[in-house]
């Protein structure tokens, strides 16, 4: 494990992006989010997905000055063609304006097609926190995912996120895939050459499975909750509900349809719509209370959950968004550690694309 400074690892994904003809604001966003991903402990959505983004750009998958246009709007709504964009770019810029319309009528709800991977969707609801807005914010991604008693892969992780602001309290953030596990973690249980957890994959017969590997030959991983006992089944409703909210709504892929992103050995079977799919929303807190007591009240909630008796060998009950404000404080002091494979793979974007790393 190498610790990196936050800044250097900033500079470094920004100037990649900028390689590729990313406009220069666009990638210093870009690099932003890697990074945030990386501070927050989320290292599955951080500069070890640097080299993923470098393949679709390579590959012409991405287009690196892309027209982003509303397609359909309202008051409170719209869908938004980000043109083959980067992800991130484009579901900025989407939830800038979904951010825009909650100011201006209370609400605003966006939906995003021709996009592509964005990052982690914690980052994007937390820009909702500076406006004094409940943000939201959802993606559907590549097939990795078998439906409840499914042996093939039909959904992505598809991740949710949901930001409350609190006065004196840290917000709370809900920032979860819709799977046992995101499939970043199957990664580095490869690069670590260690085994997974039960209840989180299958192999290709659709048996369970602990080895990683089988996850990318031809496996998938589980939803949350695994199987119907285990409420597997409300895993398998949550990612449906994501899938069904950024495909149909937005006119974007949806389900095994969904372009393919990363180490996975899968193809697109057939083209239902354009890209990837994103949904933002959000709510302007003062439309519906007042934003200092609705804040108090979370502060309230905040301060009743953490006071709640501990179960036997635990510290108590966690909050929402407690992990990574924890991982945040260590690693702003230490630096980001990077898996010696992740050092490698940059140190290949490296080479590709002439930027110096060390």
């Amino acid at each position: 494990m190498n610790r990196f400074p936050p800044e250097r690892l900033h500079e470094f994904c920004r100037r990649v992006f900028e390689s590729f003809g990313i406009a220069p604001a666009d990638a210093a966003q870009a690099a932003e989010i890697l990074i945030v991903a990386d501070t927050r402990g989320i290292d599955t959505h951080g500069v070890a997905r640097l080299k993923a983004y470098v393949d679709l750009m390579e590959a012409g998958r991405v287009n690196p000055k892309p027209k982003i246009r509303i397609v359909r709007d309202s008051p409170a709504a719209a869908t938004v063609d980000g043109d083959n964009g980067l992800g991130m770019t484009v579901a900025s810029w989407a939830n800038k304006l979904a951010m825009d319309k909650a100011d201006q009528v209370g609400a605003g709800w966006v939906s995003v097609c021709g996009t592509n991977h964005y990052g982690i969707a914690g980052y994007y609801v937390l820009q909702a926190l500076k406006r004094e807005q409940i943000g939201f914010c959802m993606t559907n991604t590549t097939s990795i995912v078998a439906p409840l008693w499914g042996a093939e892969r039909r959904l992505g992780t598809n991740p949710i996120a949901v930001a409350f602001p609190a006065l004196e309290e840290p917000p709370i953030v809900i920032d979860m895939a819709t799977t046992s596990a995101a499939f970043g973690k199957v990664e580095n249980a490869i690069r670590r050459e260690e085994s997974i957890p039960e209840g989180w994959a299958v192999d290709a017969e659709g048996r369970p499975t602990t080895n990683p590997t089988d996850v990318v030959s031809g496996g998938a991983l589980l939803p949350m909750g695994s199987d119907k006992d285990r409420g597997g089944h409300k895993g398998y409703c949550l990612s449906a509900m994501v899938d069904l909210l950024c495909g149909p709504l937005s006119g974007a892929n949806w389900g095994p349809f969904t372009p393919p992103f990363i180490m996975l050995k899968t193809t697109q079977e057939r083209t239902v719509g354009k890209g990837i799919g994103h949904f933002f929303g959000a709510l302007k807190i003062s439309a519906f209370i007042d934003p200092t007591e609705f804040k108090r009240q979370v502060d309230d909630w905040i301060r009743t959950f953490r006071a709640t008796k501990a179960a036997p060998g635990t510290d108590g009950p966690l909050i929402p968004g407690d992990p990574e404000r924890q991982a945040e404080e260590q690693i702003r002091r230490e630096g980001i550690p990077l898996l010696g494979p992740v050092v490698d793979d940059l140190r290949e974007v490296s080479r590709r694309t002439g930027v110096p790393f060390e």
